[in-house]
């Protein structure tokens, strides 16, 4: 099977090292996102766009897995149904908030509930100095979305309702995390997870956002092309987390993902003309060493 490698180095050194590079690059991919998705176009109808060209991506790879064994069938819907809901808040609060506040708050509140949820779960255990990595991660994360929100012009009871919609999506997102590293490691072969996760869950957010492209009157070409590159992209985002979560700490790997808070500003700083500050600038080493501490403690 096209997985057999990922299984047999899982738990090894050799995983331990891969786990940590793939989170690293789901953190890169998914910053790299967000700010393809930044201000273009309707946040609903854009990630419509990046599941339908997934879904289509996924066609071929299909019949180069093996099919899903019953108990993974079994846990597919909940899968489904989990990042169903997480796409739709995460819309809810684009669609009330600025990126540059939403984005950090979701982020930040990830990993401590992902550590909580997999250590009830698969009895991961982290060290103190684990612990205080997250918090200097976590904390770092905060420390911007407060800068961030400093210089936003927005109604405030707007951006509180952006601000608890961006909690509750940090909550889905350790949800999600945990559920879909339960489900990977019952699939047979990990790959059939993430090829029948893409193809599947690529239908159900954009048939429901068919009504709201007809009305919006958007073009629908612009939309496919930032669909089809949005597509590699969430690809490579999903499917690198899904495996780093097989191979190590679920833990862990979520953790240094949110180091994609820092990709995102680097990306914004060399591709969007942004500017970092000095403030932020501290506040995203505070962020990697905090990732540091969580791997290396």
């Amino acid at each position: 099977m096209p997985g057999d490698w990922i299984i047999e180095i899982a738990g090894t050194e050799a995983g331990r090292r891969l786990a940590m590079i793939l989170a690293l690059v789901a953190a890169l991919a998914h910053a790299t996102l967000g700010a393809m998705q930044k201000g273009r176009h309707d946040p609903w109808l854009s990630r419509a766009s990046v599941d339908t060209c997934a879904a289509i991506i996924s066609i071929p790879l299909i019949f180069a897995v093996p099919l899903p064994s019953w108990d993974l069938i079994v846990l597919l819907p909940g899968v489904m149904a989990i990042h169903l809901v997480y796409k739709w808040i995460l819309a809810m609060a684009y669609s009330r908030g600025a990126f540059t506040a939403v984005y950090p708050v979701v982020r930040g509140t990830g990993p401590l509930a992902t550590i909580v949820i997999a250590g009830l779960v698969f009895g991961e255990f982290f060290s103190v100095g684990q612990w205080l990595g997250v918090a200097l991660l976590s904390g770092g994360i905060f420390g911007l979305a407060v800068w961030n929100l400093k210089r936003v012009d927005v109604d405030p009871a707007m951006l509180r309702a952006a601000l608890a919609l961006a909690i509750l999506t940090g909550l889905l997102v350790a949800v999600y995390t945990v559920y879909d590293a339960y489900v990977i490691r019952v699939a047979e072969d990990p790959f059939t997870f993430i090829v029948w996760f893409f193809f599947l869950e690529g239908f159900l957010f954009p048939a429901l956002q068919w009504r709201r492209w007809r009305q919006s009157g958007e073009p629908l070409r612009p939309l496919l092309v930032r669909g089809m590159l949005g597509s590699v992209v969430v690809y490579i985002s999903f499917g690198a987390i899904f495996l780093a979560t097989r191979l190590d700490k679920v833990g862990e790997a979520a953790a240094l993902r949110e180091t994609s808070v820092v990709f995102a500003a680097v990306i914004g700083w060399l591709f969007l003309r942004e500017r970092i500050g000095v403030v932020p600038a501290l506040l995203m080493v505070v962020i990697a060493g905090g990732a540091v501490m969580v791997e290396f403690a």
